[in-house]
């Protein structure tokens, strides 16, 4: 390798380039290639012998600068002149001058071992690789380690929410604990290990046979497989000696979260006050456990909630006649979603018709406006982009954006509840009524929550149960705005990084539905991470009314909610 450097050195003032040099040059090319990174060889002269073309791609320069017999410090003259250096490592003196720059990088190729990374733009970082062989030639090798450094930052920041939200369960006064789909315990939190006077590296990991008498452990396990195969939240009351000997009755609440195939269990334990009154949801309970004694007793409580999925409505209650002449379009590029919806609406005589793209939507919508055609709705795809819903409000055709698998197996029900709704808001002139056995939760919902991350979604429920507030919970920025048109809540709490439509996305779609239907404005509050002015400016351009800061906390959310919450009659506390 050596002879064949001293043969292009030799070379380099020559006119013509010697085969053996075209050889060696590509088969260097090669290697670049193969390695993802570029190669600068120089002599002891700090003379060019092989710059690869892969140097063009970090930095603009003139294809001239790698031609052999360059020289090394006209070479990154060039560089620095391209304005790619160190932007976002300035010294606290200021940036070098050019001289004192090439100074530092010439003095760095002479060292016989050498590594630097810099960073060359917002999402751009370089690694540089130097060294000097013993007789006096120096490689230089540059590759591009940006999604290393993205990996490695998303790594650091995941650690840091982590942490963040671990330190918001362990300060809940009250015990709360989660179980995955096989009932083993995934998370405790501090209040737990003191009340049951354990650590959770005992309990994590483990079930509750391994921890309870097996009486105790089978009635749990009844409970939480309940609770994941329904849905519906368990509720208990029972009174319980504590270790210091005082008797106190306690209330266990257990939710579902998580969606089909990734389903937890999050149970929490409070004491009850004695103040002779019962809990209201057994009022609601669709059925209801008492032991002999009255020391314990237990029910079920079918929830109305985003995050639990519901089964449909019996199609069976709403009357199929009814629907004859209503015209449905489908715009879906899913085609098991799309002949699932076809085979649903024409077995309850719905003239339908699909379209698989915003495109397809946009000359159907056009045609049969110019026919004379009247749609009665849109059932839109959320995998869909935006400019569907946008065409739907163009030409005031009301829709309804759900994901495959709710085209797929709960078509009906929602369906039947749109136009259940509808007929509701056109009084009593209205001919069709619906029958479908739901309550109208829509009148009564005060807070809609946009968060996609499972223990932050905990830690919303928990609070606004605290709190008093009835409230649901979007896990996408397609469902915040679904469930806005369904339920108008007073206050909508808006995480800006959602998957589907952003946060922003889906506060400037609810602000333009708004103001297509003339509805009264929703105070929209954005939830960030972090206090960066750039996230605060696209929070007010989007349309929202303020910003609050994670982690969020019981009297964060009071402040916001006395500043923004209308019909404060309407509240119903649920603490004693």
């Amino acid at each position: 390798m050596s002879a064949g450097f001293e043969k292009a050195d030799t070379a380099s003032g020559i006119d013509g380039t010697p085969a053996e040099a075209d050889l060696q040059t590509a088969l260097f090319d090669v290697v670049c290639d193969s390695l993802s990174a570029a190669f600068i060889i120089y002599d002891k002269n700090d003379h060019l012998i092989f710059a690869s073309r892969q140097i063009l791609e970090f930095f603009p320069l003139p294809a001239e600068m790698l031609k052999p017999g360059t020289r090394l410090r006209d070479f990154l003259g060039a560089v620095y002149d391209t304005g790619v250096r160190q932007q976002y490592d300035v010294r606290q003196g200021g940036s070098l001058s050019r001289e004192d720059w090439l100074s530092q990088r010439i003095a760095s190729h002479w060292r016989e071992r050498f590594e630097s990374v810099e960073r060359h733009g917002a999402d751009s970082w370089v690694r540089f690789v130097k060294r000097r062989l013993p007789g006096g030639y120096g490689v230089t090798i540059v590759s591009d380690i940006s999604e290393d450094k993205k990996r490695e930052e998303q790594w650091r920041s995941d650690l840091e929410r982590v942490q963040l939200t671990e330190d918001i369960l362990d300060n809940l006064p009250f015990p709360l604990f989660v179980k995955d789909r096989n009932l083993t315990y995934v998370a405790v939190n501090l209040a737990f290990c003191e009340k049951y006077q354990t650590t959770a590296d005992e309990v994590l990991g483990r079930k509750s046979g391994e921890l309870f008498s097996p009486e105790i452990a089978k009635r749990f396990e009844e409970s939480d497989r309940h609770v994941l195969e329904t849905g519906e939240m368990s509720i208990s009351r029972q009174r319980q000696i504590s270790r210091d000997g005082i008797e106190r009755d306690i209330v266990s609440r257990k939710h579902r979260i998580g969606k089909p195939g990734r389903y937890f269990l999050v149970s929490t334990t409070q004491d009850l006050p004695r103040d002779g009154t019962d809990l209201e949801e057994f009022d609601r309970a669709s059925a209801i456990t008492t032991s002999a004694n009255q020391s314990y007793r237990r029910a079920y409580v079918p929830l109305q909630s985003a995050v639990e999925r519901r089964e449909p409505a019996a199609m069976e209650a709403i009357v199929p006649e009814n629907f004859s002449g209503r015209k449905i379009l489908v715009v879906t590029a899913d085609l098991a979603a799309e002949t699932a919806a076809l085979r649903t609406l024409s077995k309850y005589g719905f003239e339908s018709c699909t379209v698989r793209g915003e495109d397809e939507e946009e000359q159907f919508l056009e045609i049969a406006t110019s026919s004379g055609i009247s749609l009665d709705l849109l059932i839109i795809d959320n995998q869909m982009g935006m400019r569907c819903l946008e065409l739907a409000e163009q030409y005031g055709i009301p829709a309804l954006v759900m994901d495959g698998f709710q085209i797929a197996n709960e078509l009906t029900f929602q369906i039947a509840r749109h136009f259940n709704r509808n007929s509701r808001n056109n009084g009593a002139g209205a001919e069709v009524d619906w029958e479908i056995s739901i309550s109208d939760d829509r009148v009564s919902l005060q807070v809609l929550v946009a968060e996609d991350n499972d223990i932050n979604q905990i830690v919303f429920s928990q609070i606004l149960e605290g709190l008093g507030y009835r409230h649901m919970i979007a896990a996408t920025g397609d469902e915040v705005v679904r469930l806005w048109a369904e339920h108008r809540p007073q206050v909508v709490l808006m995480d800006i990084s959602l998957p589907g439509f952003n946060g922003f996305e889906a506060a400037r779609l609810i602000r333009q539905m708004e103001e297509a239907g003339a509805a009264a404005r929703t105070p929209i509050i954005g939830v960030l991470t972090q206090a960066f002015e750039r996230d605060r400016a696209e929070c007010a351009k989007s349309g929202m009314d303020d910003v609050i800061m994670k982690p969020v906390s019981p009297d964060m959310l009071e402040t916001i909610f006395q500043k923004y919450l209308v019909e404060e009659g309407a509240r119903v506390r649920t603490r004693a």
